[in-house]
């Protein structure tokens, strides 16, 4: 899609986990949007956000830096599809016609997403769909995006791996592991801490490691 200056861009959101996919779809589709919210899930108690486990300042941290108007629902797993039904049915009351989302090659998100968006009268934007997972996280990297491992999945992966940052030679022990290279699969999350349209990088202190879930995960606060 080409844009000038001379051409309203589309309102759009970002579903935001947090995480560098999203953060990719995010930076990817802002030359062809007016990406205007971003738009997390929360647990029940609105404490942990649902997909990445991160503390709400952490995300509000996120959507100020990069100046975007934070919207958050709070569900169970069971309540999940509801809850955000009625956030895209709001987004689209407001006028938004797109959501970006970062899913990558599981089909099951793609059709979920483009199958709700389209209730709601919105366009699913699918950024990185079909792309190799390696090249992405190569490009996260390439263009200035840092992030850190907030939670991996014990039977596969260490507690040494959690707050561990991206880069580029943690591809080879990643696929030396069998672990997709972004955690596709749902093999770790992570949590963003500077990407090009953010005004200032993130400081984040670590915290105590819990296990829950079958997972391993860091408890990151903002500072």
């Amino acid at each position: 899609m080409s844009s000038s200056p001379n051409t309203e861009k589309p309102k759009a959101a970002v579903s935001w986990s947090g995480g560098k996919d999203s953060c990719l779809a995010f930076h990817r589709a802002r030359n062809h949007f007016d990406i205007q919210t971003m738009l997390t899930m929360f647990a029940e108690d609105g404490e942990r956000s649902r997909s990445h486990g991160l503390r709400p300042e952490v995300v509000q941290a996120q959507a100020d830096t990069l100046g975007l108007e934070l919207l958050t629902g709070r569900a169970s797993w069971e309540s999940y599809e509801e809850e955000f039904r009625r956030m895209l049915n709001e987004l689209s009351s407001r006028g938004i016609t797109h959501v970006v989302f970062g899913d990558i090659y599981l089909e099951r998100a793609l059709k979920w997403a483009e199958r709700l968006c389209a209730e709601a009268n919105l366009a699913a934007v699918e950024s990185l769909w079909g792309e190799p997972t390696s090249e992405l996280l190569r490009e996260f990297l390439q263009m200035g995006g840092q992030a850190r491992i907030v939670s991996c999945k014990a039977d596969i992966m260490d507690e040494s791996w959690l707050g561990r940052a991206l880069t580029t030679s943690l591809i080879t022990e990643l696929e030396a592991l069998g672990v997709d290279p972004c955690g596709e699969n749902g093999e770790f999350h992570t949590v963003v801490t500077d990407a090009p349209a953010f005004r200032t990088a993130l400081d984040l202190q670590a915290g105590e490691c819990v296990l829950r879930g079958g997972y391993r995960a860091i408890d990151f606060r903002a500072l």
